[in-house]
């Protein structure tokens, strides 16, 4: 996992256990053969493409009141 793509997920979900949460269900579905939402010319891991989509707002989570 790149540290600056990390470093840049970390400002738009700065909550450690929410970002966490929403890279890990998005690498799960990768894995299980979903479209990256970003192109890249490198080869990057799941993990990357996840924190990729979360910094350019591909990805949308909801917090849910309790």
């Amino acid at each position: 996992m790149r540290d600056d793509y990390l470093k840049e997920a970390q400002k738009i979900i700065s909550d450690a256990n929410l970002l966490i949460n929403v890279v890990s269900r998005r690498v799960k579905q990768l894995k299980r053969g979903s479209r990256p939402l970003v192109e890249s010319l490198e080869k990057l891991s799941p993990e990357d493409v996840a924190l990729r989509e979360v910094i350019e707002g591909k990805i949308t989570f909801e917090v849910g009141t309790n």
